[in-house]
């Protein structure tokens, strides 16, 4: 098996040639800011030019088949030959706000896990201010840390500091 060579295709290439393709309200980045922020998760980090059809499966490296996201969406991106799931996927995640698409998932973790909203179970004890609840993350996450060579906390331990915090909120209100 040969080396692969490497791709030609300059990030600005790709920027400039979806711009008038695709909304980008469909996608969690601005175009001014698409070649420094991943197309899904909108984190201002390194670049992967990622194949829309894999190159493996006849995807040739030109503008028209490649999307640029971080390496961590890289390996979670989808790798089949219809060009049409890539943008369902990246419609899917799509988030409006810079920096919060791993703490979402983070969110929809802890319902997955716990079977319960984590804003509606902190209701039942009259947490009510988000302000209140971002101090309480900013708090536990201090002691958390992240996986060798990962820039962000995973879903996982985002979901196991919400868990902290609603037992530390229901220890407090019982009187323990």
């Amino acid at each position: 098996m040969s080396k692969r060579s490497t791709i030609k295709t300059t990030i600005t290439e790709i920027v400039d040639y979806w711009t008038n393709k695709v909304y980008e309200g469909d996608l969690s980045v601005d175009w001014s800011e698409a070649h420094e922020r991943c197309w899904r998760c909108a984190h201002k980090t390194r670049l992967e030019r990622c194949h829309i059809i894999p190159h493996a499966s006849g995807g040739e490296d030109r503008s028209s088949n490649l999307v640029l996201l971080c390496k961590r969406c890289h390996l979670e991106n989808p790798n089949v030959v219809d060009p049409e799931i890539m943008w369902d996927w990246l419609k899917a995640y799509q988030t409006s706000l810079y920096d919060t698409f791993w703490i979402v998932q983070g969110f929809k973790e802890y319902k997955k896990i716990y079977g319960n909203d984590f804003f509606e179970q902190l209701q039942e004890f009259g947490v009510t201010e988000v302000e209140q609840v971002k101090s309480l993350m900013s708090e536990k996450m201090k002691g958390s840390i992240r996986h060798f060579g990962e820039p962000h906390l995973n879903i996982a331990t985002v979901a196991g500091i919400l868990r902290i915090i609603y037992k530390d909120i229901t220890k407090n209100n019982s009187g323990q």
